[in-house]
């Protein structure tokens, strides 16, 4: 049996371009992972299904209920996949504690592909490195690149395509997580609908955006965090806007939507700041849960 510790992403900011041709918008990104994880094990069987177990810690019945546990699971997509590339002819049976929301734009789904191939390629011995597991994750979906990169990245392309950042410091965050998840897809359909009649330029990485992480000036972040799909999401989910000014009323150094929401994160200045927010966002009763976190973390690793 192998066992894989994954962490979800954030978003620090997100550029989105006009719909391609092949169905994707082009995305300038820059990602970093959090100290939130899903675990997934991977443990050998006597033939060569392929079969998936999904546990949630606390009642998340919402969200269990959100996960498929059948062929239609990203991480059991990713085995399939690596099986595929490497020509193996083993099975796995796959579990997955989940830790990350589900449908709360931080990667959840992407991140169990992640530690799907990380797992199953040392299970069954297919020897791949990163650099070509990060290749066949790219197949899977955007994110999961990045998620077994982890640290600081930009995301060029539709988010697949991975280069390293020049950063400092460690960076400390508040999630406000929302009862409901709200999908990633309609997101970027509420967006080619609230833009369709403007000019949507190819999205680019705010220059003060890197500064920030060159200097490691929490502040200075904080002012650069931008993401193009806020007003999607909050025409979809207009409550969304009175978390985020919760956590602005507390002095949060900067807050946005985490990827294609519905979870609002904050940067704190520190562990008491984000104790602060934290304790303002669950008195308020905006969200249904409030998650700190510090990054950056490594990505998907055996354990």
């Amino acid at each position: 049996m192998t066992t894989v510790r994954v962490p979800a992403k954030i978003n620090l900011c997100l550029g989105v371009g006009p719909l391609r041709e092949d169905g994707f918008h082009p995305l300038a990104t820059v990602y970093q992972a959090v100290d939130v994880y899903d675990e997934v094990k991977a443990s050998a069987v006597v033939d060569d299904s392929l079969t998936i177990t999904v546990h949630f810690d606390g009642d998340r019945a919402r969200e269990a209920a959100a996960v498929p546990e059948d062929d239609d699971n990203l991480a059991i997509r990713a085995a399939r996949l690596l099986r595929e590339r490497t020509g193996t002819t083993e099975g796995a049976a796959i579990a997955i504690r989940k830790v990350i929301p589900v449908a709360g734009g931080m990667a959840g789904g992407s991140a169990d592909a992640a530690a799907a191939l990380v797992a199953c390629n040392e299970l069954w011995g297919t020897g791949l490195t990163r650099v070509e597991l990060e290749v066949i994750a790219a197949e899977l979906g955007s994110d999961v690149p990045f998620l077994i990169h982890g640290g600081i990245a930009m995301g060029g392309g539709r988010g697949e395509l991975i280069s390293p950042v020049l950063a400092r410091g460690s960076y400390h965050w508040v999630f406000a997580i929302a009862a409901q998840g709200l999908s990633t897809k309609s997101v970027y359909a509420e967006f080619d609908r609230l833009t369709a009649e403007r000019e949507v330029r190819e999205p680019e990485v705010p220059g003060d955006l890197l500064a920030a992480l060159r200097a490691g000036d929490a502040a200075a972040l904080g002012e650069a965090l931008s993401n193009d799909l806020t007003e999607a999401a909050l025409s979809l989910r207009p409550e969304l806007a009175a978390t985020l000014d919760v956590g602005l009323e507390c002095d949060a150094l900067g807050a946005i939507l985490s990827g294609s929401g519905p979870t609002s994160m904050f940067l704190a200045r520190d562990d008491a700041h984000a104790l602060d927010i934290a304790f303002a966002l669950t008195s308020s009763r905006v969200c249904a849960d409030v998650a700190q976190a510090t990054g950056p973390v490594q990505g998907a690793r055996l354990i």
